[in-house]
């Protein structure tokens, strides 16, 4: 059975990376759902996220995620970018990368964490952007080419403090 992306980064002796290539995802979470009733104030803030970053960053594990997105962007990805600065501050570092920048990278079919460049935790979504499920994977190769993706959407991403929606 795969592990959770918790339970994954938390794993982690190096380095996780994250790379997010939809437009769209859980729309039927409730911090979401809150966000886009304008309720956003009234929701507190998941803190397990943050907490487990502050907690494998203090161990020297270095957290990066990048995300691919379509321009303009979609309302869930406003979400992401609004509620993107409490991770920032617990010491991830996310960059974005819109989409035609990405046309001629080579990218896997789905998003993955990639952890210390030898294990891959790949996503599988409903259309709807629900979680379908997960399939851990060691391959060398497929490893491989996850980090090599990763690494060429970071080296043309923007700095999350620095994009703008």
């Amino acid at each position: 059975m795969a592990p959770t992306p918790v339970e994954f980064v938390a794993a982690a002796k190096r380095s996780a990376r994250r790379l997010e290539m939809r437009d769209g995802y859980m729309t039927s979470d409730p911090w979401y759902q809150a966000w886009q009733a304008g309720k956003f104030e009234e929701y507190a803030e998941p803190s397990a996220w943050p907490d487990l970053i502050r907690e494998v960053t203090g161990r020297g594990v270095q957290v990066q995620r990048a995300r691919v997105v379509s321009e303009p962007v979609s309302d869930y990805i406003r979400f992401e970018h609004a509620t993107t600065a409490g991770i920032v501050a617990a010491g991830e570092r996310v960059r974005w990368l819109p989409r035609p920048r990405a046309a001629r990278l080579a990218l896997p079919g789905t998003d993955c964490w990639i952890v210390d460049g030898d294990r891959v935790l790949f996503s599988h979504y409903t259309g709807d952007g629900e979680v379908a499920g997960r399939e851990l994977v060691t391959d060398p190769d497929t490893a491989r080419l996850c980090v090599d993706a990763f690494s060429a959407v970071w080296e043309l991403g923007t700095d999350h403090e620095a994009y703008r929606v």
